[in-house]
């Protein structure tokens, strides 16, 4: 089930460990009120080689909503002092609740790149096995990296707007029930509480087994269908800031569905304007 695009084992990194032109990146990112760091939990012990990628800094600094996708020019600036660049294998990794890795391969995806998997379990899974881990940064030299945008991956407010009024493309909410139906109050202050209205509720825990592992495909899209989704037409995915619904859109492209794309703004956007409708209750 290794695929170097999409996902590989934590037996596929081991063996594939010194090879000169894998680049290992943590992504590790917490909701503010977790009371945890992802900068210093990767200080601590990583994956040797590991890169750490800051969400909240490699992002559109031009708008006020959370860690927005960067630019590119910013992208380009940032990998190439990460020594990530044209010609590697790149995977993702992460130590997260939220499956943080997903963001970051959406991100890639979205500037083009193509070579890059997220590692199945992610670090929790890496040290269960007794695998090893530095905490030493590696040495990192400049690499060329070209970017070419994918603007198909992302949708505004507007775009969704439209898709929520027509019914196409399809809506889907990787939040939980609770956050979705609009009986539990929105983390991020301010926000109003439920959903787009004509969307459909995924949330993205049920995409991983017990150990942390991402379902099999076939699971993915019974996960997909069961929550009102037609595959054979296009999915936008959603969340509350951008981050779990890269999970969705990661195991949509896992099930062989590749007509996705994901709202950025998500429910941070949404959620903070009178004017746009929202919907409570279940889908």
């Amino acid at each position: 089930m290794d695929d170097p695009k999409t996902l590989v084992s934590t037996d596929w990194l081991a063996a594939h460990l010194a090879d000169p032109d894998l680049r290992i990146i943590d992504a590790s990112w917490h909701m503010p009120a977790s009371g945890r760091d992802a900068r210093t939990d990767y200080d601590a012990g990583h994956i040797p080689g590991a890169r750490f990628f800051d969400i909240d800094a490699i992002s559109d600094k031009r708008s006020t909503l959370p860690h927005m996708a960067p630019p590119p020019e910013m992208f380009i600036s940032r990998l190439r002092a990460m020594g990530v660049g044209d010609g590697h294998q790149v995977v993702i990794y992460d130590n997260s609740d939220v499956r943080s890795a997903f963001r970051v391969w959406w991100t890639f995806r979205l500037m083009g790149k193509t070579d890059v998997a997220v590692l199945d379990g992610g670090f929790a899974k890496w040290l269960a096995e007794g695998r090893p881990t530095e905490d030493m940064p590696p040495v990192m030299r400049d690499r060329h990296i070209t970017v070419q945008r994918q603007a198909g991956l992302v949708r505004d407010v507007t775009q969704v707007a439209a898709a929520s009024k027509l019914g196409d493309p399809q809506i889907v909410d990787a939040r939980s029930p609770e956050r979705f139906r609009g009986d539990q109050p929105e983390p991020r202050a301010g926000l109003r509480a439920g959903h787009i209205p004509g969307s459909r509720n995924l949330p993205f825990g049920r995409l991983f087994n017990a150990d942390g592992t991402m379902i099999a495909p076939d699971a993915i899209r019974a996960a997909f269908t069961d929550a009102g989704i037609d595959l054979a037409r296009p999915v936008i995915t959603t969340c509350g800031s951008g981050v779990t619904a890269a999970a969705l859109s990661f195991a949509l492209e896992r099930a062989g569905h590749r007509d996705h794309s994901l709202y950025d703004g998500s429910w941070t956007e949404w959620g903070s304007f009178a004017d746009l409708n929202i919907a409570t209750g279940d889908a």
